[in-house]
């Protein structure tokens, strides 16, 4: 089958004719319009319902398998969520129409920022960011809006554990700071003596997320808190494991100072391909001024139903700024806000338990077929580690050939080789909304790419062979990539 619709293409084959053929631009000078039609593909609407239908049957998703990525949370998305946030009256709204007529969307935004402040264990918060690492950006940004509010410009540092996500240096990075790295210790946790040794005046803070992306709780985490403001720095928290610890214990609570939310991990938005994401920062009291804006305000009136407005520059003289032309990305706001309402408090807590149960599930299970795991003694929180560093000693198979085998199992692979500081591992995030019969099929799909590893290495190292789709030269595709259509 063709991968490109111009390959379908025919000359004076055409879909229904949906504009006039002759448009007039009036204003538009003759030096600007084309002088010959663009080249676009020529098919039938059949042809281009085929087409695109049969590609995506060809696509992983979470619709059709499963998808077991690690620190990445790629959870069944309730369609209850994505049907509300598309009626009518939220879709035609425009974002500069007066808050006067939006009270309806401007009232759910409200319930969203206090539902987050629940969740987070903090004061106040911002639906702005659009994405999580704009959120990490907004968050680093107001750490130093606190400090140079108090003319304290000698924190020219941010540390981050070498577990980090990538973006958390690279935020820092882009912040102005200075990015120094701590290890962590054989049972995953942050080193506590090379963080005292690297804290001091010049910290404004430290990024951490917890559970790490090694999938463990940091057992000192108060200790962490105590050490990073004794030197006079804040905590940021990355929310993109907070699906582990929703509805059980809030960041607020283990002392941190700002976060950001995920909704696209923890709230049931899409993911990846899907569409766009939002980063809601959460703040403590100490940050509230910061927060970017627009921000939802409630105002009660005697006698009448709260009005809900926008808040900007004007009354909030000290935030951060915008992040960008209006509110943030509604719909995915929308989303997430039905998908609290459907769970309500009782609900939320279930989210960390299961996504808890299932991970430590799988982790035993694996164990048991011989897998090696990257912390033995640890219990997982919402994900874990493998390591096969041992089998590709013995067996010549990286974790890059079990992944691409595992494709032809009909499962995805998890998270390969990352976090770096782990060899050859697997970062297996079941999430909450699988079931243990899926849960046992993935089981059984590693066994068997195991056993084939050791007993025919080379059918796993020449993987898949049941895709569209084989082994692609990864190098070749970075260096000499050509993505253009040439008649």
């Amino acid at each position: 089958m063709s991968t490109l619709i111009f390959e379908r293409s025919r000359p004076g084959r055409c879909s229904a004719q949906l504009a006039p053929a002759e448009l007039a631009c009036p204003g538009i000078p003759e030096a600007l319009l084309r002088q010959a039609p663009p080249p676009l593909p020529e098919a039938s609407e059949l042809d281009v319902v085929r087409h695109y239908t049969a590609l995506s049957q060809k696509n992983f998703s979470i619709d059709t398998q499963f998808y077991p990525l690690g620190s990445c949370t790629m959870k069944y998305n309730p369609r209850a969520a994505n049907a509300l946030a598309m009626l009518p009256e939220f879709l035609a709204r425009h974002p500069l129409a007066p808050a006067a007529t939006g009270q309806g969307v401007l009232a759910c935004l409200y319930e969203l920022q206090e539902i987050l402040c629940d969740v987070s264990g903090m004061a106040g918060v911002s639906l702005a960011p659009m994405a999580g690492a704009q959120g990490e950006f907004a968050g680093v940004a107001m750490i130093r809006a606190w400090h140079r509010s108090r003319g304290d410009h000698a924190r020219t540092e941010i540390i981050v554990p070498d577990a980090a996500h990538g973006t958390n240096p690279a935020t820092a990075t882009m912040c102005g700071y200075a990015v120094r790295e701590v290890p962590t210790d054989r049972s995953g946790n942050v080193d506590l003596d090379r963080l005292r040794a690297a804290v001091g005046p010049q910290t404004a803070g430290l990024m951490l997320t917890n559970p790490s992306t090694l999938g463990v709780f940091e057992q000192r985490i108060l200790d962490i808190r105590d050490i990073v403001h004794a030197a006079g720095g804040l905590l940021y928290y990355d929310g993109a494991n907070l699906n582990a610890i929703v509805g059980q214990v809030k960041p607020g609570a283990m002392g941190f100072d700002v976060i950001h939310v995920n909704l696209h991990k923890t709230f049931s938005t899409p993911h990846g391909g899907g569409g766009p994401g939002a980063g809601p920062v959460g703040v403590a009291e100490r940050l509230l001024p910061f927060l970017p804006v627009p921000i939802v305000l409630r105002r009660e009136r005697p006698g009448a139903a709260p009005a809900y407005v926008l808040a900007g520059e004007s009354e909030r003289p000290h935030s951060i700024g915008r992040l960008s032309a209006f509110m943030g990305n509604v719909g995915v706001l929308l989303r997430a806000y039905v998908y609290a309402r459907m769970l309500g408090r009782e609900g939320m807590g279930r989210v960390a338990q299961f996504a808890t149960l299932n991970a430590n599930y799988l982790m035993v299970e694996l164990r048991n077929a011989g897998f090696e795991l990257a912390y033995p003694a640890r219990r997982a929180s919402h994900e874990f580690i493998v390591t096969l560093k041992r089998l590709k000693d013995q067996t010549g198979v990286s974790a890059m050939d079990f992944a691409k085998r595992l494709l032809d199992k009909g499962v995805h692979a998890p998270t390969t080789y990352f976090p770096l500081l782990v060899p050859e591992c697997l970062l297996i995030e079941p999430t909450e909304t699988e079931s243990k019969e899926t849960l046992d099929a993935f089981v059984a799909a590693m066994k068997a790419v195991l056993e084939e590893a050791r007993t025919n290495p080379e059918l796993v190292k020449s993987a898949p062979h049941t895709m569209p789709v084989r082994r692609l030269d990864d190098v070749k595709a970075a260096r000499d990539l050509d993505v253009a259509w040439k008649t």
